[in-house]
């Protein structure tokens, strides 16, 4: 019942701020286009978004087999990572205040919601869908790849590690229902909420001309999330340098296969099937 209500909660929020950010970003007209088109713009972008939650289904459903899986073939690099980076989480939350943790614990659960969603519906908005189709597959890279990734390395973050303080929980205490959820305890590098925030903030500065107020939005909340998976003690310095690193990876593969992947699916069944037979 814990985990309802903290569901229920976030869902009423992240939808108040879709709200306000659609009034503050998105062009009158925009939406009114949007509304007449909007049939054919989601079955135009159906495919990429499929994409999306196909991957998302299946990260869901085999998050906790792949750590099984990664304790028989991964490298536990828990203390690799410490030794490199020492202690500058608990440097950074020498300047915790209650303000920054009622700030930072709302960025981690509510802003990162909605800097995801929010421009999915803003780039259904464009005359243009292909800003949508890179977004969505540069989300599904993330996640596909993320999943590699911790299959691969193990790691705990520092707040598993008892050198830094579980800031959020101790503010917030029925958050760990919700994050508990949704990932497991050694699933920390790359840091997702970074690759994901930065992946966003990088589309926004491709589309800062046709969205400049979400552009400086995208910048604070995403500069925000990356912060607060540091402050909070959830993710190391060196978790976040590598989710930058996958987000930058997922925005390239997003430009490269948006055309290819929207050709694919726009190709009747039976022609694929006769390319298929021709090829080969």
């Amino acid at each position: 019942m814990v985990l309802v209500g903290v569901l229920l909660t976030l869902v009423a929020v992240v939808s108040l701020m879709l709200v306000c950010g659609t009034l503050l970003c998105i062009d009158r007209e925009q939406l009114r286009q949007t509304r007449r088109e909007l049939r054919p713009r989601l079955i135009l972008v159906a495919p990429s978004i499929a994409l999306l939650a196909t991957v998302l289904i299946l990260n869901s459903l085999t998050r906790r087999a792949a750590q099984s899986f990664s304790w028989l073939i991964g490298f536990n690099i828990t203390n690799d990572i410490y030794r490199v980076e020492g202690d500058f989480v608990p440097w950074l939350q020498t300047f915790a205040t209650h303000e920054l943790t009622v700030y930072f614990s709302f960025i981690y659960l509510f802003g990162y919601v909605f800097l995801l969603v929010f421009p999915l519906l803003a780039y259904l908005a464009l005359s243009d869908q292909r800003t949508l189709h890179e977004l969505t597959i540069a989300y599904a890279a993330n996640y596909g790849l993320g999943l590699l990734c911790y299959v691969i390395f193990i790691a705990y973050g520092p707040r598993n590690m008892d050198i830094a303080a579980q800031l959020m929980y101790d503010f917030y205490p029925q958050s760990q229902f919700l994050t508990s959820a949704v990932n497991v305890n050694t699933n920390v590098f790359p840091s997702l909420h970074t690759s994901l925030s930065a992946t966003v903030m990088i589309f926004a500065w491709h589309t800062r001309e046709q969205y400049p107020r979400w552009f400086l939005l995208a910048q604070v909340i995403g500069a925000s999330v990356i912060v607060s998976t540091m402050y909070l003690g959830i993710h190391w310095l060196i978790d976040v340098i590598a989710g930058i690193v996958l987000a930058y990876a997922s925005v390239l593969i997003g430009q490269r296969y948006a055309d290819d992947w929207r050709e694919l699916t726009s190709v009747a069944p039976a022609t694929l099937a006769r390319q298929v037979r021709h090829r080969f």
